[in-house]
């Protein structure tokens, strides 16, 4: 998608360096964009794939209606290195990078939100909950705007990750060979359930931070993410008082956050009006 009248697409804007390892974003948004709410966008890919570049329909869809989309890169695994607490870091980086350099790229510093599917589906809710706990703190020297606050007002989160510990007991029947938990992590959950906890979203479902509202999508016919877990996390969303809505897809199963808008039966399509209402409400000025 290039640019048009309407549209302006900045590619490959490096948001943080780590290590000599360029962490980049594409940036979609409204020609002569100011004070635009923005989304982050988190690709998933099992914490070991995938790409942002898939998020021209979403970023489209987007600015045709006021917002921008900000879709990055982050560490991801690889064999014999897990990349926690490194993607989540790298989430927070981002959004720190969005907030400190707002008027250049023309939004609004107070209106960012967190989106993505499986893995980053995630990335999205533990950051969102957990940008300021020490877990993903970082020194002032991580970055020359690591002092930025890191905090969100919304996460939209299809079919994520909330509960680590399930989803490797679930990869250990069915991802045989393929334990994409226990790759992220570096280690088995027999030898270190703390871990676990602590990469856990449901983990930081708590008062003290229930500021961030979020939106969770889910298909009922998801064979990689068990629904079970967006159940689970939106009760104790609601329990610590979070404003949290769930919307469950009949019929569809996983993979359908980046589809094209313009396929016959759609399942991207479908869910498009409902985030849009969801934006419209929790990034309202």
């Amino acid at each position: 998608m290039a640019n048009t009248p309407d549209i302006e697409i900045l590619r490959d804007i490096e948001y943080a360096n780590r290590d000599g390892l360029s962490l980049t974003g594409d940036l979609y948004r409204p020609a002569g964009a100011k004070n635009c709410p923005v989304v982050i966008a988190v690709h998933g890919g099992g914490w070991q794939t995938g790409t942002p570049k898939n998020y021209g329909p979403r970023g489209n869809l987007l600015v045709a209606n006021g917002f921008a989309l900000f879709a990055i890169t982050y560490r991801l695994s690889r064999p014999g290195k897990p990349s926690f607490p490194d993607a989540p870091k790298d989430v927070r980086a981002a959004i720190q990078y969005v907030r400190h350099n707002a008027a250049s790229l023309g939004i609004d510093p107070d209106r960012i939100a967190l989106s993505g599917g499986s893995a980053g589906g995630h990335l999205a809710a533990l950051t969102g909950l957990a940008a300021e706990t020490p877990l993903l703190a970082e020194p002032a020297s991580a970055a020359p705007y690591a002092h930025v606050s890191a905090s969100v007002k919304a996460v939209i989160s299809f079919y994520g990750v909330y509960d680590m510990a399930a989803q490797w007991d679930h990869d250990l029947v069915d991802r045989v060979g393929d334990n994409i938990t226990e790759k992220f992590l570096g280690s088995p959950l027999t030898e270190n359930r703390r871990l676990y906890q602590d990469a856990s979203p449901l983990t930081y479902a708590i008062r003290a931070h229930n500021a961030v509202s979020f939106l969770l999508i889910h298909g009922t016919e998801d064979d990689i993410v068990d629904r079970s877990q967006t159940d689970i996390f939106l009760r104790a969303l609601k329990q610590a008082g979070f404003f949290a809505r769930k919307l469950i897809v009949q019929g569809a199963g996983h993979f359908f956050e980046t589809d094209p808008l313009d396929e016959p039966n759609s399942r991207s399509l479908e869910v498009s009006g409902p985030m849009l209402r969801f934006l419209r409400d929790r990034l309202a000025a």
